[in-house]
C-alpha cells in the first residue's frame, strides 16, 4: 500500500507554477477528437485520469503521444468505433464528455456510468435531456448505457440546474448537430469558456460561453489546431490556502487571477494578505486569521472543490467558522480524518462547524478523493509528529506532482510502501 508520510514543516515559503486545469484537460481531450486532422494540446498535466483515457482513446482508433515537451498530440483519423471500455470509462467522472464527442461521428456510443469521486450521488440526468433535445435515445443497463442518434438536430435547451460538465457535453453535441443550438441557464466556468475557445479554434460555430446562454450553429466538420489548457485555478487556491495555513509565504505563479475571484475574497475576509499580480498570486499567512461562513456554488460563487482545502486553514482561525456545501452537501469525508488528528469539526445539515485554534497530531488517515488529499497535506504539515496518507491513487488522479510542488516550497513529505504501516492503518481505520 503506497502512502504519503508528511512531517511538520513549518511556515511554507516559495513559488510554485501551477499545472494546466484538471477539468479543463478532461473536456479538451474529448473535443480534440471530433477534429479530421491532429489537434495539439499543450499544458496537459500528467495525471492519472489522462493515462485512463489514453488506453480507452486507443481501444476505439484515438491516438494519443505526448512528447518531451509536455505537448499532447490527439489523432482521431483513425477512429473506429464508439463502443467505449466500460470499466475504464467508469473509473473517472468526465468520461461522458466522449458521448458528446463521438456521437455525431460514430451514430452510436456505449460507455459505462462515471466514476471518480463519489460525493454520494453525481447524476447525469441534465446529460440525458440534452441528449434526448437533440434526437438522441438513451438505454441504461446495469454498467453503462448506449445513446443513438441517426441525425442530430439543434434545440433550446434549459437546464435545471447550473452544471458544467452538462454544459460542456451540450457544446460538443453542438458543434457538430444540425443547425442553431441555445442553451439556457448554462455554466459560466472558466473550463467552459476553455473548452469552447478551443472548438472555435477548431471550426465551431460557439457564442456566448461564460454567460449564462451559449448559442451553437452546427458546422459539417472540424479541423487540426494548436492550443494552451488554461491553468489549474483550484490547485492555484489549494497552495494559497496552505500559505495561511502553515504561516508561509507562497507565490502561485501562471495562473490567471480572475479565475479566483471568490476564493480571493474569502481569503482576504479571513486575514490572509494577498498580493495579486498579473499572472502571480502572493499570499502571505504569518499573521492571525479570523473564522469566516463559506457557501459554496456555482462559479462565479466559491467553488466546492475548494472548501476542503480551506479547512485547515479554518483550524488556524480564532473561534468558529461554517462551511455550508450547497453543491455537494455530503462532501464531508475529510472531517472524521481531521478529527482523527485533534480537529474539533461537527457536520449537521450539509454544513461543517469548525472550532479553531485546534492544536493537530499526526495520525493514519485516508484521502477520499482529490481535493480531500490536499486538505491531508496541508493538516500533516501543521500537525506535530508524522501523519501518514492513505488513498494516494485520489491524489494523483488530479495532482501530476503534488509531492514535488510542495518539496520545493520546503515541506517534509515524501511518498512511500510499507507493508507493515498498511497494516497498521487497517486496525487504526477499523
Amino acid at each position: 500500500m503506497k502512502f504519503i508520510e508528511v512531517n511538520s514543516s513549518g511556515p511554507l515559503a516559495g513559488t510554485v507554477r501551477i499545472p494546466g486545469s484538471k477539468n479543463s484537460s478532461l473536456a479538451l481531450i474529448a473535443a480534440a477528437s471530433m477534429a479530421e486532422e491532429p489537434v495539439v494540446l499543450k499544458g496537459l498535466p500528467n495525471i492519472l485520469d489522462f493515462r485512463v483515457i489514453e488506453t480507452i482513446a486507443a481501444e476505439i482508433g484515438i491516438r494519443i503521444v505526448r512528447d518531451e515537451e509536455g505537448h499532447v498530440t490527439i489523432d482521431a483519423s483513425d477512429l473506429h468505433s464508439g463502443e467505449l471500455n466500460p470499466q475504464l470509462t467508469s473509473a473517472y467522472r468526465a468520461s461522458y464528455y466522449f458521448v458528446g464527442a463521438l456521437l455525431a461521428k460514430r451514430g452510436t456510443v456505449s460507455i459505462g456510468f462515471p466514476g471518480g469521486d463519489d460525493f454520494v450521488s453525481r447524476p447525469i440526468d441534465q446529460h440525458v435531456k440534452v441528449l434526448r433535445s437533440l434526437g438522441a435515445t438513451v438505454d441504461f443497463y446495469d454498467r453503462h448505457y448506449v445513446v443513438k442518434a441517426s441525425r442530430l438536430k439543434g434545440a433550446v435547451i434549459y437546464f435545471d440546474t447550473i452544471t458544467s460538465g452538462a454544459t460542456i457535453n451540450a457544446m460538443l453535441l453542438a458543434a457538430l448537430a444540425e443547425g442553431v443550438t441555445e442553451l439556457r441557464n448554462a455554466a459560466r466556468d472558466p473550463e467552459v469558456v476553455d473548452t469552447a475557445n478551443l472548438l472555435n479554434l477548431m471550426g465551431a460555430k460557439v457564442s456566448g460561453a461564460g454567460t449564462e446562454q451559449i448559442r451553437i450553429q452546427g458546422v459539417k466538420q472540424l479541423r487540426g489546431c494548436s492550443y494552451n489548457v488554461i491553468p489549474d485555478r483550484l490547485i492555484a487556491g489549494a497552495f494559497l490556502m496552505a500559505a495561511g495555513a502553515t504561516r508561509g509565504t507562497i507565490t502561485v505563479d501562471d495562473i490567471i487571477p480572475e479565475h479566483l475571484g471568490s476564493c480571493l475574497a474569502k481569503l482576504k475576509e479571513t486575514g490572509l494578505e494577498l498580493d495579486v499580480r498579473d499572472s502571480s498570486i502572493t499570499a502571505y499567512g504569518d499573521m492571525p486569521l479570523r473564522a469566516v461562513r463559506v457557501r459554496t456554488g456555482m462559479y462565479p460563487l466559491f467553488a466546492t472543490d475548494l472548501q476542503q482545502p480551506l479547512t485547515p486553514l479554518l483550524l488556524r482561525a480564532q473561534g468558529r467558522s461554517i462551511i455550508a456545501d450547497k453543491v455537494y452537501p455530503h462532501r464531508f469525508n475529510h472531517v472524521p480524518q481531521l478529527v482523527r488528528m485533534g480537529a474539533s469539526i461537527r457536520v449537521r445539515g450539509g454544513a461543517a462547524y469548525i472550532d479553531g485554534a485546534a492544536k493537530l497530531h499526526g495520525a493514519y488517515v485516508h484521502a477520499s478523493d482529490v481535493r480531500a488529499g490536499m486538505c491531508l497535506i496541508v493538516a500533516g504539515l501543521m500537525a506535530e509528529g508524522v501523519t501518514r496518507i492513505a488513498g494516494v491513487e485520489h491524489i494523483e488522479r488530479g495532482n501530476e506532482n503534488v509531492i514535488g510542488m510542495f518539496r520545493q516550497l520546503g515541506a517534509n513529505l515524501t511518498l512511500t510502501s510499507d507493508a507493515a504501516s498498511a497494516e497498521g492503518t487497517a486496525a487504526e481505520q477499523a
